[in-house]
């Protein structure tokens, strides 16, 4: 049997795929909008981020089904979102919602959940191997549920893809690094839980989901998914974090490739041997045994978004016309292709939302002058600084020994459907760019870690073999 199928769990949307493992085709894929939030409008303001679990899997459910039929397939690897959590009871049924990692309760209080968390990981971790955690991760959000006397006796607290795997296994939930890693409780050096940390904050062992290997088998698939068209019995996958699903179905040769993720926000990686990390960078656990040290900036996307927003807001509000968002994200960039590559002198630092270590820092827009003041100069200026950001996260990476790359590989809806930015990356980083043709770049990896689960290929450098 040659056919393994990908699972994405997002909070956007949830994605199956089927690949044939022997030529890296993807020949099956459904996509369905995650349409399971339960957070009203006046919560969603106060920052709160709330979603039905079972929801999530009927969905899942939908989308298997869809993907996989009139398919044989003979494993299933499952990844989703990273950060975020949710308890799950003994008989493996949600104890309350997924508090997604938008949620923002652990950040609130004059002492606050997320403020006591961080004080007691500067306190145990002098090594600086667990990640920092914001008011939406696993650890600060389990702290919160504590202290607000809604942490329920006898539950695990597990990430989303986790309750997935669990699900389609009928099996307790299990974890593996890559997922463990952001939760602000993990040692991604050890690879596992931080003891001293969870001994500070009062969190027994027994909350927590056990640990496994990347890509090990969680169990085999439930008879209660038969109603998919996939064969009760076949392998399932332990589940991974979306972030190295990503990097794996992206990056063939991840020695000497650097990998420029563009959706809405937007990251830079390259793989690592160590979890050390400079700044502005992550060392998070790779599904190989080694680390993918992420420059996780706040731009993408969304940055461009911003500025088209403004166009949008020139027509409306000066001309009275309401514009079309996709229109005029084309018109940009053609603009933009009009645009020589110094624009002309005017430089973008598009800090909207200020930095990681620095989040009251804004951006700065320099070099305006007469014959530099336009649509498309702007257009040009903001892409070039965005990958200028990237750059520089690529270069600390190099600071703390990551290596010298080769190769420039792009992901996302953001580098796959802008030239211009393609180019510009390409420039600055004086590699050339390849793109992989499938697009759910996660689910792809996810699959890839089916295949070697189901036999299919003997490891994942084997595995890696399948990205074209």
């Amino acid at each position: 049997m040659r056919n393994y199928l990908g699972l994405d769990v997002g909070t956007t949307t949830v994605t199956a795929i089927v690949v044939d493992a022997v030529g890296g085709d993807v020949v099956g894929k459904a996509t369905a909008p995650n349409d399971a939030e339960t957070t009203s409008a006046e919560d969603r303001r106060l920052g709160r981020s709330e979603w039905d679990p079972n929801r999530i899997l009927s969905i899942a459910r939908d989308v298997l089904r869809e993907a996989a039929s009139d398919r044989e397939v003979a494993a299933v690897g499952v990844t989703g979102q990273m950060h975020g959590m949710l308890l799950v009871e003994e008989d493996g049924e949600p104890a309350g919602p997924f508090i997604g990692w938008q949620d923002q309760r652990a950040a609130e209080g004059e002492v606050s959940p997320l403020s006591e968390l961080t004080r007691a990981v500067e306190e145990t971790d002098g090594d600086g191997h667990v990640c920092r955690a914001k008011a939406g991760y696993l650890g600060a959000t389990l702290l919160w549920l504590k202290r607000s006397g809604n942490l329920t006796s006898g539950a695990t607290a597990c990430f989303l893809p986790d309750f997935l795997s669990a699900h389609l296994t009928s099996t307790q939930p299990v974890t593996d690094a890559t997922n463990g890693a952001g939760s602000g409780l993990f040692d991604v050096a050890a690879r596992s839980w931080h003891t001293p940390l969870l001994d500070r904050l009062g969190f027994t062992p027994d909350l927590l989901p056990s640990v496994q290997a990347s890509g090990s088998q969680a169990g085999t698939l439930s008879p209660g998914w038969s109603d998919t068209g996939l064969d009760t019995g076949i392998p399932v996958s332990v589940a991974c974090g979306d972030n190295q699903a990503s990097f794996l179905g992206s990056v063939s040769d991840p020695e000497n490739a650097v990998l420029i993720n563009v959706g809405t926000g937007g990251q830079v990686s390259v793989s690592a041997d160590t979890a050390d990390m400079g700044p502005g960078l992550e060392g998070r656990p790779h599904v190989d045994g080694k680390y993918i040290l992420v420059g996780a900036g706040l731009v993408g996307g969304r940055t461009y978004a911003w500025l088209r927003d403004f166009y949008l807001a020139v027509g409306r509000d000066v001309f009275g016309v309401d514009g079309d968002g996709d229109a005029v994200y084309e018109r940009m960039t053609e603009l933009a292709v009009e645009i020589q590559s110094d624009v002309d002198g005017l430089t973008f630092e598009p800090l909207f939302t200020g930095t990681r270590e620095d989040p009251a820092r804004r951006g700065l827009l320099t070099g305006i002058g007469t014959a530099n003041f336009s649509p498309g100069h702007l257009s040009r200026a903001l892409q070039q600084g965005v990958i200028d950001q990237f750059k520089g996260l690529y270069e600390q990476a190099l600071a703390v020994g990551a290596g010298e790359r080769s190769q420039l590989v792009g992901a996302g809806n953001g580098i796959r459907k802008n030239p211009v930015l393609r180019g510009i990356a390409e420039t600055t980083f004086g590699m050339s760019m390849s793109i992989p043709r499938h697009t759910e770049e996660a689910a792809y990896g996810a699959a890839m870690l089916a295949m070697v689960l189901g036999g299919a290929r003997k490891d994942l450098a084997d595995a890696r073999e399948a990205i074209r």
